[in-house]
């Protein structure tokens, strides 16, 4: 399997604790984050990734390199902004076999991708969307599921339990190929939610660990709790 990496944001949320390098590289335990989601899919038996980046892009190529023990790493850099879509599209061009996994580089998501993929290729899915319960899903907007298909999505706001997006997708080779899509746009506004009843994306239901680190206090928590979790 191979894998896409979504490393280009410019983390602005986060700079008041981590403003020299990267939001991806931010340390945990003297480690990047970047680092732990690449471990997890070596495990996991990924042989490539591509990482999709943009701001201080060369800083990330220097401290990561192009290996991850038996993973290679490769980089697609975007000169400009392009949005999660435009960047995953970028991206698209060095994957060569579907189907393939996209992931936020600032999120750990513990999922097993094996029985993802499982549940993908039996629902016959063209993309499915790793989802997972949480307490309060305000700062995430909620996701609508029914009988295992994703039907809608609803915004954040109000601090409530529910189903929300993990930002770990499954999706065959022709996901993007649709010429009316614009060089830049939103994955997950632009695309995911204005097409929900066209693609019907399979949900896969996530249990296992999940932290995003796009804010300070989530961060401060990742430095708490995911060093102890991942070797």
């Amino acid at each position: 399997m191979q894998a896409v990496i979504l490393a280009g944001g410019l983390g602005t949320r986060l700079r008041p604790m981590v403003s020299d390098v990267p939001k991806p590289l931010a340390p945990l335990d003297g480690r990047p984050f970047l680092d732990y989601l690449l471990a997890s899919l070596e495990r996991q038996g990924v042989t490539e990734a591509v990482i999709a980046t943009g701001h201080l892009s060369a800083q990330i190529e220097a401290v990561i390199g192009t290996r991850r023990g038996r993973m290679r790493v490769r980089y697609a850099v975007e000169r400009e902004p392009l949005g999660t879509g435009g960047a995953l599209r970028n991206a698209l061009s060095q994957i060569r076999e579907f189907p393939a996994v996209a992931l936020n580089g600032d999120t750990y998501v513990e999922i097993e991708l094996s029985g993802m993929l499982a549940a993908h290729r039996k629902g016959r899915a063209g993309l499915t969307v790793a989802v997972r319960e949480v307490a309060d899903a305000g700062r995430f907007g909620r996701v609508i599921v029914e009988d295992t298909r994703i039907i809608g999505f609803e915004a954040g706001g109000a601090s409530q339990p529910g189903m929300i997006n993990c930002g770990v997708y499954l999706f065959d080779r022709n996901l993007l190929d649709d010429p009316s899509l614009p060089e830049k746009f939103s994955f997950e506004k632009d695309f995911l939610e204005t097409r929900v009843a066209e693609l019907r994306p399979l949900a896969y239901v996530a249990s296992g660990y999940f932290i995003d680190i796009g804010v300070p206090e989530d961060y401060l928590r990742a430095q708490r709790e995911l060093p102890s979790r991942c070797f």
